[in-house]
């Protein structure tokens, strides 16, 4: 009878074998007598060995909604299109409405520039929130995101943060609502009314508690803010350039006025913050960049053909929302088609700062699949504060592209920008200088850090001076006043 080789002999086995079968992972240790081994992760690998015997899920690994065999509610059923759709429907939305006015403050030359270029840089950072999540798949957040890179208080700062913005997001779109509603009925009601209104028809839409169902209104949304810019162009176009009416490649403008213009460019590429989400619920995670690509051809495109052609036959005095430069009847038609883009973008915002909340709750406990009575109560509990909050935000900041600027400074300029810079010097911690390229990408995303900072700081300054000033005669805070004018 043969005899058995010493435990350690074991062991020593097991790793060879494990070398040879995963020989990326890195070099393998004994920590302990019983044989306990814990494998080093490379720069970019983030292999673990716990992965490959199949064990639970470790701190930063496993994905968010965990196994979905069995669950009565599931939420990994988004193909690559459907997310792309998602994505449009919540970036081009209100972003778009405030171009035109952009372009009449600095300039037709600077505002096509900033357009393309800010494109470009939020592209590029789009890229790099999948490159995070494919390295730590439980990123379903900000906040998540936060955690992996300053630990406890990341968590806590990124996602208050995150849920903050999406609310002010949220509120924008009521405010919107109003706008619109006082367009269409030549304000027959108090804008008050009109701003419940908005809220109370958003939140019965954002009751469904999977991106699915609410991915089938998304492409709706595309193509109704897609027609009401189409209309707008022909309207102003057929209405032609009115007497007197100059258009300047550049202006002379004070430097709050500028930034604001600049703020607003900034946010119609805000759709970053919820990108973590999306991915969380796709069937096939590693095709993101598809929708991304969509999303970003889509919205630079669509963004610098509505300015420019809006501007050019408006002139400074365009308004904003845009839709507002059209002659009464195709205002009031442009803003009726617009309406389930104003809602329906302002709903998928929405459902992300729910689901994050009800994640925080539930994540790891039968309740996040489940469609259990109280589960269903807590999330509509969540939804119901929230767009409460999102209609005192939009009863207080009455004014569109004020609120568009501050939303901007505060969240935009770091979720679509300097956050970005730094995850991808997060996960190339030890390969900054490692090559040309690695080194050329390290500069380049240093200075998308600092792009946030400088966004940040110009940004509150010019909207604060700009809300403080009532530099475009806004109304007051919760006014019945008509604020379509």
């Amino acid at each position: 009878m043969t005899s058995r080789p010493p435990f350690h002999e074991d062991i020593s086995n097991v790793e060879m074998q494990l070398r040879q079968a995963v020989p990326y992972a890195g070099s393998i240790k004994h920590r302990t007598v019983t044989g306990s081994i814990d494998a080093e992760k490379e720069a970019g690998a983030g292999f673990n060995i716990t992965d490959s015997l199949g064990s639970e899920e470790n701190k930063y690994n496993g994905d968010p909604f965990g196994d979905e065999e069995g669950n009565k509610v599931k939420y990994k059923t988004l193909t690559w299109w459907q997310t792309g759709s998602i994505m449009i429907a919540e970036t081009i939305s209100l972003g778009i409405l405030s171009l035109p006015s952009v372009l009449a403050a600095v300039g037709l030359v600077a505002g096509i520039v900033l357009i393309i270029g800010l494109g470009i840089i939020a592209t590029y950072t789009g890229y790099v929130l999948g490159q995070f999540k494919m390295k730590y798949p439980r990123v379903h957040t900000m906040g998540d995101a936060g955690e992996i890179l300053a630990g406890a208080w990341g968590r806590e700062i990124c996602g208050i943060a995150q849920t903050t913005f999406l609310v002010f997001i949220m509120g924008s779109h009521v405010l919107t609502f109003s706008i619109m509603m006082n367009v269409l009925t030549d304000h027959s009601q108090c804008t008050i009314w009109f701003l419940i209104i908005g809220t109370l028809i958003s939140f019965i839409c954002t009751l469904p508690r999977t991106l699915r169902s609410v991915s089938h209104l998304s492409i709706a949304s595309f193509a109704s803010v897609v027609a009401a810019m189409m209309i707008t162009m022909i309207g102003v176009g057929i209405r032609g350039r009115p007497a007197g009416i100059m258009i300047e490649n550049t202006t002379d403008v004070t430097f709050d006025k500028a930034f604001i213009g600049v703020m607003n460019i900034v946010f119609a590429y805000a759709g970053h913050l919820a990108f973590f989400s999306f991915i969380s619920e796709m069937k096939k995670p590693e095709e993101y960049s598809y929708a991304l690509y969509s999303l970003q051809i889509s919205d630079t495109c669509l963004y610098l053909v509505a300015a420019v052609v809006i501007y050019c036959y408006a002139g400074k005095d365009v308004a904003s929302p845009a839709l507002g430069s059209t002659g009464p009847l195709l205002r009031k038609i442009a803003y009726g088609i617009a309406s389930p883009t104003i809602i329906i973008a302002g709903v998928i915002n929405a459902h992300v700062a729910a689901k994050y909340v009800y994640l925080r709750m539930f994540r790891g406990t039968k309740h996040l699949g489940s469609g259990s009575f109280y589960s269903n109560s807590v999330w509509l509990i969540i939804l119901l504060v929230l767009w409460v909050i999102a209609w005192i935000i939009a009863e207080a900041i009455p004014s569109f592209n004020h609120l568009l600027a501050l939303i901007s400074s505060l969240f935009v300029s770091w979720f679509t920008y300097g956050i970005s810079g730094v995850m991808w010097l997060h996960i190339n911690k030890d390969q900054w200088f490692q090559n040309w390229k690695k080194t050329a990408l390290t500069i380049i995303n240093f200075s998308i850090c600092g792009m946030g900072i400088v966004i940040t700081v110009l940004g509150l300054y010019a909207s604060g001076k700009a809300i403080h000033d009532g530099t475009d005669g806004s109304l007051g805070a919760f006014s019945c006043n008509d604020n379509s004018i």
